[in-house]
């Protein structure tokens, strides 16, 4: 049984154009001026993630700004469908990350932060500059435009349920 999933998540990445661990890996060591890879190494990972970035802007409008800076890689269950983050925006570890959210900001000063182990819903918005705490829940088609606390959850149009 797990064979037929490793055949079935490989022609999925080959028809997605998309690999989420080597997406991620090229993109940490493409963006981190200090990393030691060669140049020319460099620069084909750069070529590989711009055609990943490509075909999906092409078929699904994403756009992953190259400054965006995540903790860890986030966890996108639905690839690369529509996600626009940020050049500036600021995510932290083990974020979950539905299709077609906007995470925008403008400059360094507006830009958006998001905490750690938060879950966006799909089709979310949001739009700095706010910061979202740690352990916060986006439900689907929310609109955030201002400061969230921790543990909290965001509904409709900056519909806060606080937990105790």
């Amino acid at each position: 049984m797990e064979e037929s999933n490793i055949v079935v998540t490989t022609v999925m990445h080959l028809v997605q154009h998309y690999n989420p661990k080597k997406y991620w890996k090229m993109r940490s060591i493409v963006i981190d001026p200090n990393n030691k890879t060669p140049r020319i190494i460099k620069l084909w990972y750069f070529f590989r993630i711009k055609r990943m970035d490509a075909y999906n802007n092409a078929s699904m409008g994403t756009s992953i700004g190259s400054g965006a800076h995540f903790d860890s890689p986030p966890i996108l269950y639905h690839g690369l469908n529509g996600i626009i983050v940020s050049h500036f925006a600021t995510i932290g570890k083990n974020c979950i990350i539905n299709q077609q959210v906007t995470i925008a900001g403008g400059k360094q000063a507006e830009s958006v932060t998001i905490g750690d182990n938060c879950m966006i819903g799909a089709g979310a918005k949001i739009i700095g500059p706010c910061k979202i705490g740690n352990n916060v829940k986006i439900g689907a088609n929310a609109v955030v435009a201002k400061d969230v606390p921790d543990n909290c959850t965001v509904v409709g149009t900056m519909r806060i349920i606080q937990y105790d």
